[in-house]
C-alpha cells in the first residue's frame, strides 16, 4: 500500500438485489462500522445497491469523491449478476486478469467435496491489475484490496462467515497501518421515563459547549422504543486522554439527568434489573395479562437469570385472574380488569403463590381493539411489590401499535423495579 495520508473516512456499499427486500438484511455493515470506528475511521454513509451495473458504478464514483476508504460486501460470486469486481475495475480503469492460483484453490475446494468445479467459477479468479488478493478459507470468493491513489478500495464476500474473518485479518494488518494514530472513543447513556424533548432540553446546554472543544465531543440523541439514548464520540490520538475525556462528558450528562439514566455501560434494562435482583438477593415473579409473558421473556433472555427469576403466570382471561391469582371476582366487576385495584391484587396473588420477594403485575389494553372512551387502547396498569417499600401502582397511557404497547409496558415495569430496589 502507498504512504498516503491516514484513512479517516469510509463508506460501505452492500451489493445484492436480495438485500433490498425483507428476506435478507445487510448485517455486515454493523460489524464493519463498529470495527472501523475502533480504528478511528468514521463511516460517513452506507449504501445497499441492487445488481444493477450503472447504479453501482454511480454510487462507487460518488463514494470515491468523498471518502478515503470504500468497502464493498457481496457481488463476488461466479454468476453474471455478481458485478462488484467488474464495476470496480471499470471505474478505476484497470484491466482484469485471471489468477490461476485462485482457480486452483477453488478447484481444490470443489474436489474436497467430491465435486467438479464449474467453469463459471473462473470468474471469481478475476483480479484487477495492481490489486492484492485476500485469501478466503471459508468460501470460494477471494477478497481484493486496491490502492487507489490516496484511497483504499476493499472488496469482501457477502456471507458473514466469510466476510468477518477476512476483514478482521485485514483490519489488524494493512488497514491498521493506514488508520493513523487517532481512534474514536465512545460512551452511551440509556434513559427512561423521559421524552426525547425533555432529555434534549436538559442536556443541550451541556453538550453544546463541547462542539468547539479541542478535540470536539459529538453528541447524538436517539429516541428508541421505551428509552432515549445519548451517544458520545471523541476522536483523539492520546490513548489515555481520549477515554478519560469521553467518560468525563458521559458522567456530566448522567448527573444532570439523575435517576432517569439506567445504564452508562451498555447494559440494557433486563440486565440492569437482573444484576440488582442478584446483588440484593431478591427473587422475582410476574403476573402478566396484556403483555402475554413478554416481561419474563425479556428477563430470562439474560444468561444466569435463574438466579433470581422464580416464575410467573399469564392470566389473560378474567377467570384465570380469579382462579390462579385469587383476584376477587367482585373487584373485577367493580373496577374492571384494567384497573389499579386489580393490578395490586394480581401482584399480591403472584407473590403469595411463588413466595417471590419482588412481584410485578401488568394488566392493560394492547389493542388494536378493546378500548373504550374511559380506557382507550394503550391504557396499562402496572403494580410492583418490593421488600420494605410501599406498594407501587400506576395507570399509564402508551402510544403506538400492539407490539409497542406491550414492550413499553414491560420497560416501564422493569424501570419501576429498578428504582425500588436500587
Amino acid at each position: 500500500m502507498s504512504t498516503a495520508s491516514p484513512l479517516r473516512t469510509a463508506e460501505i456499499i452492500a451489493v445484492g438485489s436480495e438485500l433490498l427486500g425483507t428476506a435478507r438484511l445487510d448485517t455486515n455493515s454493523l460489524l464493519l462500522t463498529e470495527q472501523l470506528a475502533s480504528m478511528g475511521i468514521e463511516v460517513l454513509t452506507k449504501h445497499v445497491v441492487g445488481d444493477h451495473r450503472a447504479t453501482l458504478a454511480q454510487v462507487f464514483r460518488e463514494a470515491r469523491a468523498r471518502s478515503d476508504l470504500i468497502v464493498f460486501t457481496g457481488g463476488l460470486g461466479p454468476t453474471d449478476d455478481d458485478l462488484t469486481r467488474d464495476v470496480v475495475a471499470d471505474v478505476l480503469g484497470r484491466a482484469m486478469d485471471i489468477d490461476e492460483a485462485i482457480v486452483e484453490k477453488i478447484r481444490a475446494r470443489f474436489t474436497r467435496r467430491g465435486m467438479r468445479m464449474p467453469d463459471v467459477n473462473r470468474r471469481q479468479a478475476q483480479v484487477p491489475r495492481g490489486a492484492t488478493v485476500l485469501d478466503n478459507p471459508n468460501g470460494t470468493a477471494p477478497g481484493l484490496l486496491i490502492d487507489d491513489d490516496h484511497r483504499v478500495v476493499v472488496l469482501l464476500p457477502g456471507p458473514p462467515r466469510e466476510m468477518k474473518p477476512m476483514f478482521e485479518k485485514l483490519a489488524a494488518g494493512a488497514l491498521a497501518a493506514r488508520a493513523g494514530a487517532e481512534r474514536v472513543y465512545t460512551a452511551s447513556l440509556f434513559i427512561t421515563g423521559r421524552s426525547e424533548s425533555d432529555v434534549e432540553q436538559t442536556v443541550q446546554p451541556i453538550y453544546s459547549r463541547w462542539r468547539d472543544a479541542t478535540p470536539p465531543i459529538v453528541t447524538t440523541i436517539l429516541a428508541a422504543m421505551g428509552q432515549i439514548e445519548l451517544h458520545l464520540s471523541l476522536r483523539a490520538a492520546d490513548g489515555a486522554k481520549g477515554p478519560a475525556e469521553v467518560s468525563r462528558a458521559r458522567d456530566e450528562l448522567a448527573r444532570a439527568l439523575g435517576d432517569d439514566v439506567y445504564s452508562t455501560d451498555g447494559r440494557m434494562m433486563p440486565e440492569v434489573v437482573g444484576d440488582l435482583l442478584r446483588t440484593g438477593g431478591y427473587s422475582f415473579a410476574a403476573a402478566e395479562s396484556c403483555t402475554g409473558g413478554l416481561l419474563l421473556s425479556r428477563l430470562t433472555d439474560v444468561p444466569g437469570s435463574s438466579d433470581y427469576v422464580h416464575g410467573g403466570i399469564v392470566a389473560y382471561d378474567n377467570d384465570a385472574k380469579i382462579a390462579w391469582l385469587d383476584v376477587p371476582r367482585a373487584l373485577i366487576a367493580q373496577h374492571g380488569a384494567v384497573s389499579e385495584p386489580v393490578a395490586i391484587a394480581m401482584a399480591e396473588g403472584i407473590r403469595a403463590l411463588t413466595g417471590a420477594d419482588v412481584a410485578v403485575a401488568i394488566t392493560g389494553i394492547a389493542g388494536p381493539g378493546g378500548g373504550t372512551p374511559e380506557k382507550p387502547v394503550g391504557t396499562v396498569v402496572i403494580a410492583v411489590l418490593a421488600p420494605e417499600r410501599a406498594a407501587y401502582v400506576r395507570t399509564y397511557s402508551f402510544l403506538g401499535g400492539r407490539d409497542m404497547v406491550k414492550f413499553q409496558s414491560t420497560q416501564a415495569a422493569l424501570d419501576r423495579v429498578r428504582r425500588m430496589i436500587a
